[in-house]
């Protein structure tokens, strides 16, 4: 029988609570909480045996990337008919020749989980968030977001016939992203500040009313994320890389990953712990900072600043789960410029990988950290994952930006990358000749 409970992260407290309470912070000393699995009397390869199974399977469980991996889920099989999912996780992982030169490295691969039902990685926690919101007769269901959050709570609240309500900072949110919350029927209410404003109000709210909180704080989110890295060992038939690289914002994904690591060996299904790179934005870095200056506690920053939105925060609620995944895997930090980040998102482009801004900063680590720049050295042999968090549509306007040399703050003759488009008048002898000069050639009837 599957057991599970409600466990504050600070060794200190030990505080320990019924996995079905509404819960997101220790109620005795106001941590974060871990969700605590008894994993007793599962066997690694029937564990194994079983996922790749379902691989084959039509149920519309088997179908999702995320509870394909059920046994590792906090439910118990009662509640599996009520899972709100919409097929999400089984995102490719891809060959990314270009960049791997780009970022210094023989070979560079990616898991791509822009390709998730509403463009990000949030869908594979949401779904599992969801899922518990519905199975505790939530009503409505809030999240602060510059983005992603929101447009992946909004789908899966309005699937479960819950009410999504959106905390958005005004004016810094991509408009992909806010489209997607409005098509799907949020309440959205623009707040003025920026996303750590927004994240103090809604966690506020959540305490004081009957809104249910589906932001990363809420340890449910967690254990759906980590199912990422379930599928990434699947997918490598259970080899573990030397690195798997990630984009750091709020650091949920962080944690989720680490929480998903240390289960993974805890279960026996991988024999060697991959290292865990995390790269923030170098204007929205405090857990980087923290590092560099050898303290043990995060000082927030006033006022982040970065044009890869998603990761715009300047005091992330689940840091100290972060700081806990570099530890067990003895990972590192970086920090990128938001050239790099360009360039980096550009050379990814060239191997017809699109990704959003805040997706490119783990090529921009990778290549600092391949030219002796960042704080720890990386070999051209290593094996790395590069995960991308969000889709290309995300944010179309940076795109277009870059390769039109209009982003605001950056010198567009360092942008090695842009493919401006060609003006020509509508004249087939002057098209023809343009072709000629990329190297294409008339055929006979032509």
């Amino acid at each position: 029988m599957k057991t599970f409970r409600l466990r504050c992260i600070d060794s200190r407290c030990g505080g320990a609570f019924a996995a079905d309470q509404k819960l997101f912070q220790c109620p005795r000393c106001g941590e974060l909480l871990d969700l605590v699995h008894d994993f007793r009397g599962l066997d690694p390869q029937q564990l194994r045996d079983t996922w790749r199974r379902r691989h084959s399977s039509w149920a519309p469980l088997d179908l999702s990337g995320v509870w394909r991996f059920r046994e590792i889920l906090p439910f118990p099989p009662a509640d599996y008919p009520s899972a709100v999912t919409m097929g999400e996780g089984n995102n490719p992982i891809l060959e990314a020749p270009r960049a791997a030169a780009h970022a210094g490295l023989r070979r560079l691969r990616v898991k791509h989980l822009g390709w998730n039902p509403t463009g990000s990685f949030k869908d594979c926690g949401m779904t599992v968030a969801a899922t518990q919101a519905r199975k505790l007769s939530s009503r409505w269901v809030a999240c602060a977001s510059t983005g992603n959050t929101s447009a992946s709570m909004a789908a899966y609240a309005v699937r479960s016939g819950m009410k999504p309500v959106v905390f958005i900072p005004e004016g810094q949110i991509a408009y992909g992203k806010l489209s997607q919350t409005l098509d799907y029927g949020a309440l959205t209410i623009q707040v003025e500040g920026d996303f750590d404003v927004a994240m103090r109000l809604v966690r506020e709210l959540s305490q004081e009313t009957d809104l249910y909180l589906m932001n990363s704080l809420n340890p449910f989110r967690i254990e759906g994320q980590k199912t990422v890295l379930f599928e990434l060992l699947d997918q490598l038939d259970w080899k573990a890389p030397d690195r798997i690289v990630l984009p750091g914002g709020n650091l949920g994904n962080s944690a989720a990953f680490g929480k998903a690591l240390a289960e993974l060996m805890q279960l026996g299904l991988i024999e060697k712990m991959p290292r865990v790179t995390i790269v923030q934005a170098a204007g929205a870095a405090p857990l980087f900072t923290m590092l560099r200056e050898g303290r043990e506690d995060m000082r927030p920053l006033a006022h982040a600043q970065t044009r890869a939105s998603a990761i715009k925060i300047g005091n992330p609620v689940s840091w100290r789960k972060a700081l806990r995944a570099l530890k067990i895997s003895d990972g590192d930090c970086q920090a990128v410029s938001e050239l790099e980040i360009a360039e980096a998102k550009a050379a990814l482009g060239r191997d017809g990988i699109g990704c959003e801004p805040a997706s490119a900063t783990t090529v921009a680590g990778l290549r600092r950290m391949s030219q002796g720049e960042g704080t720890v050295h990386l070999d051209a042999e290593e094996d790395v994952v590069a995960i991308l968090t969000g889709h290309q549509l995300k944010d179309s306007e940076y795109t277009v930006g870059y390769h039109l040399g209009t982003l605001e703050g950056l010198d567009p003759s360092r942008f090695r990358h842009a493919n401006r488009p060609v003006k020509v008048a509508a004249d087939k002898e002057r098209i023809l000749e343009l072709l000629g000069e990329t190297g294409a050639t008339r055929t006979a009837s032509g």
